[in-house]
């Protein structure tokens, strides 16, 4: 018997996922400053953890800490290895309240580090201290969403355990609030021209130095609103837009450059698992061979 999935809605919880969102960059943040890079920025995700969203294991002088979102509980959590423990809610309180709190707990717990307070990838940015609007948490909403995350993993699991290339693994990116999951070709992709708001090229560049297929989900936009399962394709392949995907559902975005299938789509089907993971294979299987990747070496 099939699981339901939650119902989601960009237009009733625009507002908390907008408070959530600045909310993962500031944890984010944290992440950036401290841990040294990894290619394509994978070490500043988040990950779906059985509670919410946590950024596992931060190595920091002598010993270690985890920032935990329990999406559950409703409360954010810093957890050290030395087995103290800080936590407060998060019902109720600004993005500037998020901010001040986060750094109070970390100085009482000799984690000492700073952030440079401003969001990115967002045009007009409002600094974490002064971001007093973004002060929304539907509770019903985050349970909803994050019930979600933990269905839509399994399916990009299940996806995943396809291919023998170099793929990323699935995670959040908090900076566009989305879970992704990225295949690469092996090849050296053309250079990003970059662009994107608050974020600086020269990342853009890296993140997109390689040939590569990502899928995706995030929960919307003002140019798409509505929650929806992504996947494009960098550098994007002659004929790819034009091409012929499945479910019938989906269909290709120009605004965004990405081929698009409603979350909504997916959780009213009768098979929301089998739905999702035909949308993730047809739309890798058709951008891989338009780009001529070597599927037999990466699949086989």
């Amino acid at each position: 018997m099939q699981q339901s999935w939650p119902v989601l809605s960009y237009e009733k919880s625009k507002e908390t996922f907008e408070t959530l969102h600045m909310w993962t960059q500031i944890v984010g943040k944290i992440k950036l400053a401290i841990l040294p890079w990894i290619n394509h920025s994978w070490h500043i995700t988040l990950h779906i953890s059985p509670t919410g969203l946590t950024t596992e294991n931060i190595p920091f002088k002598d010993g270690s800490f985890r920032i935990d979102f329990d999406l559950q509980q409703h409360e954010l959590k810093i957890i050290k290895s030395s087995g103290e423990l800080r936590s407060f809610s998060l019902k109720g309180i600004s993005v500037a309240d998020f901010y001040e709190k986060i750094f109070v707990l970390l100085d009482e717990l000799n984690i000492h580090i700073k952030i440079k307070p401003v969001p990115v990838e967002i045009a007009n940015p409002i600094p974490f201290k002064e971001d007093k609007i973004h002060a929304s948490y539907d509770e019903e909403a985050v349970k909803a969403f994050h019930e979600a995350l933990i269905l839509i993993q399994k399916v990009f699991l299940i996806f995943r355990s396809g291919f023998k290339g170099k793929a990323s693994p699935i995670h959040f990116f908090w900076g566009s609030f989305d879970l992704a999951l990225s295949f690469f070709s092996g090849r050296r992709a053309p250079k990003h021209p970059g662009g994107v708001p608050g974020l600086p090229d020269r990342v853009a560049e890296e993140a997109y130095c390689r040939e590569v297929s990502s899928a995706g989900f995030w929960t919307g936009n003002e140019m798409l609103p509505e929650p929806a399962f992504y996947c494009y394709l960098y550098p994007e392949p002659e004929g790819y837009k034009t091409a012929q995907v499945s479910p019938k559902e989906a269909y290709y975005n120009s605004t965004l450059g990405e081929f698009i299938l409603p979350y909504s789509s997916v959780q009213k089907s009768a098979d929301p698992e089998k739905m999702l993971l035909q949308f993730l294979k047809t739309t890798y299987a058709v951008g891989a061979d338009l780009a001529k990747w070597d599927r037999k070496i990466l699949e086989d």
